[in-house]
């Protein structure tokens, strides 16, 4: 039984900065982790990602520059740095997790075993 639960979200104005995280029970060393966001109505896009072997993110072209991914393995928790923020940056963020990372497939929904139930992050003008 594995539970992510994701905090730090909020409201923010353009080029705020907010540093969402997300704690997980239940799951074993050795994982990726990883956010996508979503808007309603529209689909699931992938965020970054940390893989726990590697010494490298891997970022969606929006938000390179701007965010910042990393964990705390003693912790099972996984941090997303997010700067300079823009309005276009709305939406829920859900952290994820996996056993077998793909770097094909990584920026799938599929490809990800556990998923959080979300923080809101809002950035207004």
């Amino acid at each position: 039984q594995v539970q992510r639960v994701e905090s730090g979200g909020g409201l923010v104005q353009t080029g705020g900065l907010l540093k969402p995280s997300c704690a997980a029970s239940g799951l074993p060393a050795g994982y990726s982790l990883g956010w996508f966001r979503q808007n309603p109505g529209k689909e699931r896009a992938f965020v970054a990602a940390i893989t726990s072997r590697r010494d490298r993110n891997t970022y969606s072209d929006p938000v390179k520059g701007r965010f910042t991914i990393s964990r705390d393995s003693a912790k099972n928790t996984v941090y997303l740095q997010m700067n300079s923020l823009k309005t276009e940056d709305t939406a829920i963020y859900y952290c994820v997790a996996v056993r077998v990372w793909s770097p094909k497939l990584m920026q799938t929904t599929p490809h990800w075993d556990y998923w959080g139930q979300g923080t809101q992050v809002t950035v207004s003008s």
